[in-house]
């Protein structure tokens, strides 16, 4: 699809959200503070690259409803600017994420697996090590 034509059909895909880095979590703390980030509407998390970000859906106020047009395009912020046709959204289809959690209940399951899993793990190994050393 050419530009052109890609361009009449946008839907401003681009222009309905926003992803931001966040720090990598470490600790179980870490993963519980996504968790209330993911306790939000319209909050996605995911990792691309090993990289974690915050998706955050919310429109920008300069993009018409009637035909997907950004209004300032003139004067469009600088990020806008470097957003390149071979970037866009519309022609890229579905990401292929390492994690993507939806909401709070996905992450919560994915603490507990990442952590209490490991915990009893953990618990196993000390006490073969503790009857050992009798």
């Amino acid at each position: 699809m050419t530009q052109k034509n890609q361009c009449n059909k946008c839907k401003g895909i681009c222009c309905r959200y926003f992803a931001l880095p966040i720090e990598t979590p470490e600790e179980k703390s870490d993963f519980d503070d996504i968790r209330w980030f993911l306790c939000h509407k319209d909050i996605t998390v995911f990792v691309e690259d090993g990289d974690w970000y915050i998706n955050i859906k919310n429109k920008c106020r300069h993009l018409t409803e009637k035909d997907n047009r950004c209004t300032i395009y003139e004067k469009r912020p600088n990020i806008c600017r470097k957003y390149r046709h071979s970037d866009c959204d519309f022609s890229q289809g579905e990401y292929d994420y390492e994690l993507h959690f939806t909401n709070d209940k996905q992450m919560e399951e994915y603490i507990k697996i990442k952590f209490d899993n490991n915990v009893k793990e953990k618990r196993k190994v000390k006490k073969k090590k503790n009857k050992s050393k009798k």
